[in-house]
């Protein structure tokens, strides 16, 4: 195979560029992610919906000419559509439902290059931070087998992990992309709200909770797919500022000296896991060490209103979803084809009044108001991903006797990254830190609206000053 025996550790960009230069084949390439696939997806469960053949064929056949031709690449079986594959989303609601077109991101990314090996798993209509379901089964973590990858975009995260591809796409309505890069020790960005389209399906999802984008093994790799990606679709209803220049470019430029707060504590009423805190102090330090000012601060939010607020979006998004779904897929819910939790969401969603909804909304938009002004003063905010390192396998299980444990104990352990789906704004989990059980300890930084650039070329120096590319998880050995 040439160099494609280091097709494991190579980044998307890497790939391609050995396929520019006839250094390796698209086949090859598709071939070497297949080997890992059928080697260490028994062991995972990354990787649900398979379509080996059809990427064979597309690999052989002419390819676009993007920055990514002939580069295998995954979908989150949710949110992107795939013409003539299945997308179940995690529910046997939808074990038939087979969608007829492409979503305009996944054409953005086939126009790009990319060759779509499969589809990634994800928790029932991605409602929990890990990716577990009644359908799919468990999704492992490489660097631990026993412990959650996050989720919900889990699958991708743990596929990107063990090197099956380098990048995989994902979405994030409450952390989604940034829970499973913290938890699997990959680079995870969720854009400016409405940078990527939803459409042509959608025009926002949750009141703009919803964003789309990818988990990726590098910054540039993350950076190159948001290029190829963004810009608003016909119709979209609202768009994000356009970027001053490509975000490839921002990928080493020097991001200058940047202030900086960081928060290591818990907001009121949460205890933050000593690793977590550890690894905020951790990359605090080394901010500072790359010359940034930073100071430590409390983060300027109100804990339970948000909760409040937040729970009656994600309870009325379920009830609208399942509801959507069931048009689509020309069938009638009934408890018995869902999961406990998202038959009780459900339920709470149903009953919302509009004007319950619409409030709950403005006072989302309010809180997103009131935090950008608090903040103006820096660059970027650094706060703990999650509030505990990777949990133990069922963690988020819920009983029928309790139905709603799973959310509520989802709660206490993304209390961060939520408060950017209800601002809008850019933020992404850095994996700069381990802890003494090996596990990857993602670090949260937060960018203002509309500005993916400086968090990139601060991305950029990280990384270059703490390369994480060469740790490999367990499963790799």
């Amino acid at each position: 195979m040439g160099k494609t025996g280091e097709y494991s550790s190579s980044d998307a960009l890497g790939l391609a560029e050995l396929v520019r230069k006839k250094e390796a084949k698209p086949t090859e390439l598709v071939d070497a992610a297949i080997e890992r696939i059928e080697r260490l997806n028994p062991t995972l469960n990354a990787v649900i919906t398979p379509f080996f053949e059809q990427a064979r064929k597309a690999a052989a056949g002419d390819l676009p000419r993007g920055p990514f031709t002939g580069v295998p690449f995954l979908l989150k079986d949710i949110g992107a559509t795939l013409g003539g594959v299945r997308m179940t989303m995690g529910t046997a609601f939808l074990k038939d439902f087979v969608p007829d077109h492409d979503s305009e991101l996944v054409s953005r990314l086939k126009r790009a290059g990319f060759i779509i090996v499969g589809k990634t798993s994800t928790p029932e209509l991605g409602i929990l931070p890990t990716t577990e379901s009644r359908f799919l089964g468990r999704t492992r973590n490489p660097w631990n087998l026993d412990r959650t990858t996050g989720g919900s975009s889990g699958g991708a995260a743990s596929a990107v992990a063990a090197g099956i591809v380098p990048a995989a796409h994902a979405n994030d309505g409450g952390g989604s992309i940034r829970i499973p890069a913290s938890c699997c020790g990959v680079f995870g960005l969720k854009p400016t709200r409405a940078r990527n389209p939803l459409g042509p399906d959608l025009g926002d999802m949750f009141g703009g909770l919803i964003a789309e984008h990818a988990v990726t093994r590098s910054v540039r790799d993350s950076a190159a797919i948001l290029d190829a990606t963004a810009g608003p679709d016909i119709g979209d209803p609202y768009w994000a500022p356009p970027p001053a220049r490509p975000f490839l470019q921002e990928v080493g430029a020097d991001p200058g000296k940047l202030r900086m707060a960081f928060t290591a504590s818990g907001v009121e009423g949460l205890q933050i896991h000593p690793d977590c805190t550890a690894a905020v102090k951790d990359a605090a330090k080394l901010c500072a060490d790359l010359g940034h000012e930073v100071e430590e601060a409390a983060l300027p939010v109100n804990r339970e209103l948000i909760k409040q607020a937040f729970m009656v979006l994600w309870t009325a998004g379920c009830a609208w979803t399942i509801d959507g779904l069931a048009l689509a897929a020309r069938k009638t819910p009934s408890p018995d084809q869902f999961e406990p939790l998202t038959w009780a969401l459900y339920e709470i969603g149903k009953k919302h009044s509009a004007s319950t909804y619409l409030l709950s909304l403005t006072l989302l938009q309010k809180i997103a108001r009131d935090l950008a002004r608090a903040t103006l003063k820096y660059d970027v905010w650094i706060t703990p991903t999650l509030a505990e390192p990777p949990v133990p396998l069922g963690t988020f299980d819920s009983p029928p006797e309790n139905p709603l444990h799973g959310y509520r104990r989802a709660e206490t352990f993304v209390p961060f990254t939520p408060l950017c789906n209800i601002t809008g704004q850019p933020a992404m989990s850095v994996p700069l830190f381990w802890n003494q059980e090996g596990l990857p300890v993602g670090t949260h930084f937060i960018g203002r609206f509309g500005d993916e650039a400086t968090l990139f070329r601060l991305a950029a120096q990280l990384e270059a000053a703490r390369p994480w590319a060469g740790r490999r998880p367990p499963v790799c050995a």
